[in-house]
């Protein structure tokens, strides 16, 4: 069996650690990963700075790559997306230029690009892909995050054109579970939520930012993991967007809820309105993935939580 060569960038992160796990365990794979540090002990992982223009061209130029996942970026919760929103542009559009080059040089078979929804309007969930129009502009609490996504999608299709290189831009909705950041100072608004309700006491108040109402579509990693791989499997087209949501939206207030009650603690919760949030509602309609690729998802919200638990507890 002829085995391809898949690199995960960004494997010491959330996304790229759980897809990294997930083909490390298949035989058809040789699986290099990269990241700034050497958190995995693996002799396939490289260290290297996706922002540095040599680094980047000397691993694609070391190795021969059929297939690319990109899951490195900046990411953080809403305290940094209101303060420091440069944070989700500047890295995150050097790496990808650099690394979408680096494919077409290469002649890399086929590249996946981690994008997600922050440019669809919120009042128009739920949304297909057909449902962004550059005419209509970005929710301004994510205007530089979501311009930016938009780029690298646009040029994904500039490279698809050029010939060489399949590709395959994944709009995924919110993603929770293993590996997720549990730090309070950059998780988003799940991770955050099972590091304040796990580490309470009984009886004691979790403190939620906001007033709870925000929405989210929350997918559990594995469903995003599953269709990566179905889309290297079975995406044949030169480009390709897809969403890959959960489909419906949940409120921060019943999340935290579930959350409280999966866990098996006695709490009450108490919203601070002081706190920066970013009310918006959106879901995903993923109608798209399953009639071309058979993608649909298979973990629920309450049985997501309580596998998230139960990591966090083994783990934490």
């Amino acid at each position: 069996m002829n085995k391809k060569n898949i690199l995960i960038c960004g494997s010491t992160g959330f996304m790229g650690k759980n897809i990294s796990e997930h083909f490390l365990s298949l035989k058809e794979y040789n699986v290099y990963m990269t990241g700034l540090e050497r958190a995995i002990e693996h002799p396939n992982f490289i260290k290297v700075d996706l922002t540095n223009k040599e680094q980047v061209n000397k691993l694609f130029s070391d190795y021969k790559f059929d297939i690319v996942v990109q899951a490195a970026a900046n990411t953080s919760g809403s305290k940094d997306i209101l303060t420091k929103p440069y944070l989700h542009v500047t890295d995150n559009a050097v790496m990808n230029s650099l690394i979408l080059q680096a494919c077409y040089d290469y002649s890399v078979g086929h590249f996946l690009f981690l994008s997600c929804g922050v440019m669809y309007n919120p009042d128009k969930s739920p949304v297909t892909e057909e449902d962004f129009s550059l005419d209509e502009g970005i929710f301004d609490k994510y205007y530089g995050v979501g311009w930016t996504k938009v780029y690298v999608e646009k040029l994904c299709k500039f490279y698809s054109d050029l010939g060489r290189t399949k590709h395959t831009v994944i709009r995924h909705s919110n993603t929770y579970g293993p590996h997720d950041k549990y730090d309070l100072e950059k998780s988003h608004m799940f991770g955050a939520t099972i590091t304040k309700v796990m580490s309470a006491q009984e009886g004691e108040e979790i403190v939620v930012w906001g007033d709870g109402l925000t929405e989210r579509d929350l997918l559990y990693v594995d469903d995003v993991v599953d269709f990566i791989q179905k889309a290297i499997e079975r995406q044949d087209a030169k480009y390709k967007l897809y969403n890959v949501g959960y489909g419906e939206s949940i409120s921060v207030k019943d999340i935290v809820e579930k959350i409280i009650r999966i866990s098996g603690k006695d709490l009450s919760i108490r919203f601070d309105l002081t706190k920066p949030s970013i009310n918006t509602k959106l879901a995903l309609i993923s109608d798209k993935a399953r009639e071309e690729l058979g993608w649909e998802w298979e973990t629920s919200i309450d049985e997501g939580i309580f596998k998230t638990i139960e990591w966090y507890r083994e783990n934490y």
